[in-house]
């Protein structure tokens, strides 16, 4: 098997208390590679090196236009290296080798969106309303920054934290999950490679409470980035009182699509099912409460029940397939508890509903659940697998009203020919986005974050840049006079 160790200081290390763990190739349900796990000690290691690197005249020095062209080779080598990392991310997750590929290839644009940005973050000098003072801003670092990313799209998610934070000058510590760590740990030899210092960048995983814990509590974290589950980021938000770090939150999700009569019914049922099945539902911002107009109600469920006809559950490094195994075996005990529920409290299952014959634990089929109640387990429970729910709705206003009875509000999608119709309504929902005739759409120049239990702070596009620094102010007196006596009033 292969075996992963941890990157700190810019060295590969072995974990301090040689504690390693398994990690499980889903398409099989066996362990196909090994990996370090960090200690306390390792922890403090790679923080005592990342507040390092920030008084270390190799980055403290550098120019913004150094660090832009550091960015920028590092893009270069993203997208040299994607199909590499792309199928390294498909054995250790189970997602489709065509979307890891894919979507590695893209975050390189993600490293060249900041590495453009680096030299942009300007001070200002302000026309102060005293005389003889020359008071400028000036934009500066953070300092030390914990980003932590779960297993899935974590090259993206790493991207969105990491991109921003190394252009503005911060030191960073990924912490990968230990779900599937091997591609983090992977695309640490690219930091290495492009040539970043010693210290700037370190790469660890490991469980919660020798390493994620210790990382987000630590004294000297001076910002947390966390991307995962409400639970989790319950207890990220507790450590952060320790160190008192800014801290943004990008949560779960469970998003509303809503789908009117006068919608193209070709491009909604596209998008439900690139919604719901894209990456085996297995994405904060599935799109998992299917709202449809009672009218065509019957007409849609048709045409998504003939477009998944033929949908192949298999083999994720084979490019016929079109939803790869599930992660953990416990999304798919999730999924067939929450199915159960459903059922039991009327919902109907129009195809699916189960696993696949002589497939993994990790495999489930892609499953439509019909409704009649918003209070259906599958339209409340984020199941992160390949499950659409769809209930219908007699009005705008109850379909608005529907896509707001969450305790989430991450993404959502409107389906409708109506311009009005789509302003109207896309400005009523209370999420972080909002996709109208199309779903899953991202870029580096558009912020996405969430509402609700859906996390706050923003990722992505050029504001994202300015969370990770903080406003010098410095006043210069400029006159040839002495200070005045304090305690003489004029």
């Amino acid at each position: 098997m292969e075996h992963f160790q941890l990157f700190i200081a810019g060295e590969w290390r072995v974990g301090s208390d040689g504690q390693t763990m398994e990690t499980i190739n889903p398409a099989t349900g066996a362990s196909w590679a090994t990996f370090d796990c960090a200690s306390v000690a390792d922890v403090n290691a790679a923080v005592a090196a990342a507040k390092g690197a920030l008084d270390d005249p190799a980055w403290r020095d550098m120019t913004q236009t150094q660090r832009g062209k550091l960015l920028y080779r590092l893009a270069d080598l993203v997208a040299e290296n994607a199909e590499h990392l792309g199928r390294i991310e498909t054995t250790d997750s189970g997602k489709l080798a065509v979307e890891t590929m894919g979507q590695t290839g893209y975050v390189a644009d993600y490293y060249r969106y900041y590495a453009g940005l680096a030299d942009k973050i300007e001070g200002a000098v302000l026309p102060i309303d005293k005389p003889d003072m020359h008071v400028f801003t000036q934009i500066m670092p953070i300092g030390v920054v914990a980003a932590v990313v779960p297993w899935n799209a974590q090259m993206f998610l790493a991207a969105t934290k990491l991109a921003p934070a190394l252009a503005a000058g911060c030191a960073v510590i990924l912490k990968a999950s230990e779900i599937a760590p091997a591609p983090m740990i992977e695309f640490a030899k690219l930091i290495e490679q492009a040539g970043f210092p010693k210290g700037v960048v370190s790469v660890i995983t490991g469980d919660a409470e020798n390493c994620a814990i210790p990382l987000t509590r630590h004294p000297d974290i001076d910002r947390i980035a966390f991307t995962g589950g409400p639970e989790t980021a319950r207890h990220v938000v507790r450590n952060s009182a320790e160190n008192f770090a800014v801290t943004t939150l990008e949560l779960g999700g469970k998003s509303p699509i809503i789908v009117f009569d006068d919608a193209d019914l070709d491009s909604a049922a596209n998008g439900l099912i690139a919604g719901n099945f894209g990456a085996s539902g297995q994405s904060c911002v599935a799109g998992t409460r299917g709202l449809v107009h009672r009218p065509i109600y019957d007409a849609l469920v048709g045409k998504i029940t003939e477009k998944c006809s033929d949908l192949v559950v298999g083999d994720p490094h084979d490019a016929a397939t079109h939803l790869g195994p599930l992660c953990t075996v416990a999304q798919v005990h999730r999924i067939r508890e929450t199915l159960y529920a459903a059922v039991a409290q009327g919902a109907r299952i129009a195809f699916g509903g189960e696993a696949p014959k002589g497939t993994s634990a990790h495999y489930f089929k892609p499953t439509l659940v019909l409704c009649d109640t918003p209070d259906t387990e599958t339209l409340k429970v984020e199941m992160f697998g390949p499950v659409m729910s769809l209930l219908p709705f007699d009005s705008e206003e109850e379909a608005v009203a529907l896509a707001n009875e969450s305790d989430f509000g991450l993404g959502s999608g409107v389906f409708t020919q109506n311009i009005a119709r789509a302003h109207r309504v896309s400005s009523r929902i209370r999420s972080g986005i909002t996709w109208v005739n199309t779903y899953r759409a991202i870029s580096p120049i558009a912020p996405f974050g969430g509402f609700n239990q859906s996390g706050y702070g923003r990722e992505a596009g050029k504001e994202a840049i300015l969370d990770y620094t903080r406003t010098k102010t410095t006043w210069i007196n400029t006159s040839a006079q002495p200070m005045s006596n304090p305690f003489v009033m004029r």
